[in-house]
């Protein structure tokens, strides 16, 4: 009788637990399973900071959003909306770019660059005259964000 997981095995559709390798009757793990997650970097001090400080503050402008009485509680529970939308963002962040360099390479892509020129552009054209100067410089800073974004990754390539 042939044992699962050995070559003989695999051959006959067995494939559970470690195969062995047939010269040397060592077990290896299969193709694709490493058996460990991927080894990542620990994330650096000033990241943690971020988002300790961004969960206690939204932790404590919920508390006082319950606390506080009418428009000081309607103030803090937006501040801890704010708190709790930016931890969001900067987890999602820390998971997209590992590693040192987060600025960097949220600076050279373009299709990041690009979203922003787009909002910014529709928020331009949807906005009333008292705000149009605003929303101008913020889209001249977002189409220069691109054109660098765009520099930046082609002069990389070369």
């Amino acid at each position: 009788m042939v044992a699962s997981g050995t070559v003989a095995g695999a051959a006959c559709g067995r494939t559970h637990g470690p195969a062995r390798h047939a010269a040397t009757g060592v077990d290896r793990p299969r193709t694709g399973h490493s058996g460990t997650v991927e080894n990542r970097a620990p994330w650096s001090g000033r990241r943690t900071r971020t988002l300790l400080w961004l969960g206690a503050g939204a932790v404590v402008m919920g508390l006082a959003a319950l606390a506080l009485p009418d428009e000081y509680g309607a103030t803090a529970a937006v501040l801890a909306a704010l708190f709790g939308f930016l931890l969001v963002t900067a987890l999602i962040v820390f998971i997209a770019v590992p590693g040192p360099g987060t600025l960097e390479t949220l600076a050279r892509s373009v299709p990041l660059a690009g979203a922003v020129l787009v909002v910014a552009v529709l928020l331009l054209l949807s906005t009333d005259a008292a705000l149009r100067w605003l929303w101008i410089l913020i889209a001249l800073a977002a189409a220069g964000w691109t054109a660098s974004a765009v520099w930046r990754t082609r002069s990389s390539e070369d």
